[in-house]
């Protein structure tokens, strides 16, 4: 179980209460609610929905409730299949996609709020830009001096490219930075497991030919070495990743070019 932050000097309170009419398959939905114009504090609304009148998973749900319910409701969600990492929330206490979190799952009320220990922008909807901005600090792209071939790609081997596998899925939904708990204490300086996985990913690059100043660059006590090895990172993931592993990677390159 994960905690999420609350705006400042302010508490959640008991919301409204959405009851389903007529209905027998019924399921209560417990929604985090944040306005930034109202000046109210945060609350949690209860939305009843009837499962028989509702596709299989949270964001099914969540789309419902915005399209029939209550069209105030904020969330980010785009491709529904676990590909672009927008709908990315805190359900029944653990980080996940909503799209690809089935309501069967969850025993009794479903409990949902914004990623941990995020700003919130409103309701569902954390302010990532400071997650985003380290990612662009790592410099997330191939970095080659040597001309590609003419009319050709930059080849790797089989064995090369399979070194990546595991990292290029990642989708940047930031469940595995906000369940992190070093990240919640020190996330102005340390990266977090995302973007050091994304950093990894070309360290280990067959084509990639700036291994050494990325290693420089993340060798410092709080961009890496913040990491404490607590897993929550890869016990979260909803595409079945392992940042932990990436990070101890980067650990062990540094030693290994340390001699």
């Amino acid at each position: 179980m994960v905690e999420f932050t609350l705006p400042k000097n302010s508490k959640i309170q008991k919301g409204k209460k959405f009851p389903a009419q007529d209905a027998k398959n019924v399921k209560t939905f417990n929604i985090y609610r944040w306005n930034p114009d109202d000046g109210a504090n945060p609350s949690m609304d209860a939305f009843e929905i009837d499962l028989d009148k509702c596709g299989p998973m949270v964001l099914d749900a969540l789309i419902k409730i915005k399209n029939e319910v209550d069209t105030t409701l904020t969330f980010r969600r785009s491709c529904r299949e676990g590909i672009c990492g927008s709908c990315a929330m805190n359900i029944d206490g653990t980080n996940t996609l909503a799209c690809l979190k089935p309501i069967a799952d969850v025993k009794g009320e479903v409990n949902i709020n914004p990623l941990p220990h995020m700003p919130v922008i409103k309701d569902l909807v954390p302010d990532l830009s400071q997650a985003y901005a380290q990612y662009r600090s790592v410099e997330p792209w191939l970095q080659s001096d040597s001309p590609p071939p003419p009319d050709a790609e930059r080849r790797q081997s089989k064995e090369e490219r399979a070194v990546l596998d595991g990292m290029w899925e990642c989708i940047l939904c930031f469940c595995c930075t906000t369940s992190c708990p070093s990240y919640w204490w020190n996330g102005d300086r340390y990266l977090g497991p995302a973007t050091l996985m994304a950093a990894y990913r070309w360290i280990a690059d067959s084509r990639d030919e700036r291994t050494g100043e990325r290693l420089d660059a993340l060798q410092d006590p709080f961009k890496l070495y913040r990491c404490h090895t607590i897993m929550n990172c890869t016990q979260t993931c909803p595409k079945g990743l392992n940042p932990g592993k990436a990070i101890a990677e980067i650990k062990t390159k540094i030693l290994e070019r340390q001699g």
